[in-house]
């Protein structure tokens, strides 16, 4: 089973939900990418995926380009906002799913909030992705 995860930066939102897939199950191949990727993680995503007992500070924030020659079984985009683009994958996909969530690194004001919106987007995700592997991979496995 491989799932490629997409988001712009492929700084934080991709790499927390990389994180949390792979850990749910060793027996999925995950990558994430970028469309615009950044080239580095975003240091609060590291953070609050490590309170969490998920290390993704080894990972790296790769182009989209990357990926486009492999076939995936699922590509699933993570972007949020309406304002904000979803990238496009036109490599060979078996499924194509969204589920969105706020850029927590937009995020301004206090310190304190700043932090919050990291915490409360990567719950939002840890909760996405579990649905997602209970309901969509788990069974397929």
């Amino acid at each position: 089973m491989k799932v490629l995860i997409l988001c712009t930066g492929n700084s934080c939102r991709s790499q927390m939900a990389h994180g949390f897939l792979q850990s749910f199950d060793d027996r999925i191949a995950v990558s994430s990418a970028g469309t615009e990727a950044s080239g580095r993680l975003n240091e609060k995503a590291v953070q609050v995926m490590k309170e969490v007992g998920i290390d993704i500070s080894h990972h790296t924030s790769d182009s989209v380009d990357k990926y486009l020659g492999e076939a995936w079984d699922y590509v699933i985009t993570v972007c949020g906002g309406a304002n904000e683009a979803c990238p496009a994958f036109m490599g060979q996909v078996k499924h194509r799913l969204h589920i969105g969530f706020d850029d927590p690194s937009h995020a301004e004001g206090t310190p304190e909030f700043i932090m919050s919106e990291f915490y409360r987007v990567r719950d939002e995700i840890k909760a996405g992705f579990h649905k997602f592997y209970t309901e969509q991979i788990k069974p397929a496995l």
